[in-house]
C-alpha cells in the first residue's frame, strides 16, 4: 500500500511539474474559441425563444425580444395547457416515447447479443442483411401499403412498429458486447451451468448498462422529434404527436381561438405568436430534463461501442 502510495504521488508531482508546450497552448487556444463559438450559436436561439415564450403577445409580434422578457407575460403557457388537441398531443408522445423506446430497447439487444458470438451459425450473412437494409430499402409508397395491409394505419402502432430496430444502434449494441464480455466470462458461467439466457439476463445485461442507456436516449430523442411516420400513417388528430401539431401551428400561424381564450375575453390575436414559442419551449424540457440522468453513460457507451468492428 506505501510503495502504491508513493507512486501515485510521484506520478501527481510529474504530471504537476510537467510543462505545457507552445503548440500545446495554441492549440487549447483554438478549441476554447471553437467551443464557445458553438455554444454562442446554440444558446443564442434558446435564449431568446426563452425570452419570446414569457413576453407579452404583442411584444413578440413586434419583435421587441432579444435576449429578456418584453412585458412579462404567461399567455402563452395557459394558452398551451387550455389547449385540448396540445395536451392530447403531448400524452401521445409521451406513449410515443415511452412505449417505443421500451420496444426499440428490447428488441435492439435481443439481436445485438446472438450476433456478437462467434458460434452463432451465420452470423455475418445475417450481419450483412443488417447492413443492406442501411443502404437500400423499399421507398415510402411501399411502406405506406406495407403498413396498411397489416392493419396498422392511423393506429398508434404505425409510430412504434416501423421502427422498432435501429440497425446502426444494433451495431453499437453488437460491438460493445463482442469487445466487453470476454469469452473466459462466458466459459465460466458455462462451467458452473449457466444457460446462455441466464447468462445473458444475470451478467450480460447488468454489464452493459452504459451503451443501455446511449442506444435508450437515441430512440427517445427519435420518438420525441418524430412526425414525419404521423404525417403519413395517422389521419386522426387524437393520435397526433406533439410535434405534428406544433408543425401545424408553426405553418398555419393560426390556431382557433375558442380553444386558447374563454369566450367572454377579448381575442388577442398576437397570442399566436406567443404561443409558438411556448410550445416550443414545453415540447423540448422534457428531453433536456432527461438528458442529464444518462449524461454519465453517454460518453462511455458510445466511445466503447464504437471501438473495433
Amino acid at each position: 500500500m506505501a510503495g502504491t502510495k508513493k507512486i501515485e504521488d510521484s506520478s501527481h508531482v510529474l504530471s504537476a511539474k510537467m510543462p505545457i508546450g507552445k503548440e500545446d497552448k495554441i492549440f487549447y487556444f483554438i478549441n476554447t474559441l471553437i467551443l464557445l463559438a458553438v455554444i454562442v450559436v446554440i444558446a443564442v436561439p434558446i435564449i431568446n425563444v426563452i425570452a419570446n415564450s414569457f413576453s407579452d403577445g404583442d411584444a413578440v409580434a413586434a419583435g421587441k425580444i432579444t435576449f429578456w422578457p418584453v412585458d412579462f407575460s404567461l399567455e402563452g403557457y395557459k394558452a398551451v395547457f387550455e389547449d385540448k388537441y396540445i395536451l392530447i398531443g403531448y400524452g401521445n408522445t409521451i406513449f410515443y416515447t415511452v412505449v417505443g423506446t421500451l420496444i426499440n430497447v428490447v428488441v435492439t439487444v435481443i439481436a445485438a447479443y446472438p450476433l456478437s458470438r462467434k458460434q452463432l451459425p451465420g452470423r455475418n450473412v445475417i450481419m450483412m442483411l443488417f447492413a443492406f437494409t442501411m443502404i437500400f430499402n423499399g421507398g415510402l409508397i411501399p411502406n405506406f401499403l406495407l403498413v396498411k395491409d397489416l392493419g396498422m394505419y392511423n393506429t398508434r402502432w404505425a409510430m412504434i412498429i416501423p421502427g422498432a430496430i435501429s440497425v446502426y444502434n444494433m451495431v453499437i449494441c453488437r460491438t460493445f458486447f463482442a469487445t466487453n464480455l470476454p469469452d473466459e466470462l462466458r466459459e465460466a458461467a458455462e462451467v458452473d451451468g449457466c444457460s446462455e439466457f441466464r447468462f445473458f439476463i444475470r451478467m450480460a445485461l447488468p454489464l452493459s448498462k452504459a451503451v443501455i442507456a446511449v442506444i435508450a436516449l437515441y430512440y427517445a430523442v427519435a420518438h420525441w422529434n418524430a412526425f414525419f411516420n404521423a404525417f403519413i400513417y395517422l389521419t386522426n388528430k387524437n393520435l397526433y404527436p406533439l410535434q405534428l401539431i406544433l408543425r401545424d401551428v408553426l405553418i398555419s400561424n393560426t390556431v382557433n381561438a375558442s380553444d386558447v381564450v374563454s369566450s367572454d375575453s377579448i381575442v388577442n390575436y398576437n397570442l399566436v405568436e406567443t404561443l409558438k414559442y411556448s410550445l416550443i419551449m414545453v415540447s423540448c424540457i422534457p428531453i433536456w430534463c432527461v438528458y442529464p440522468f444518462v449524461q454519465k453513460y453517454f460518453v462511455k457507451g458510445v466511445m466503447i461501442g464504437a471501438i473495433k468492428g
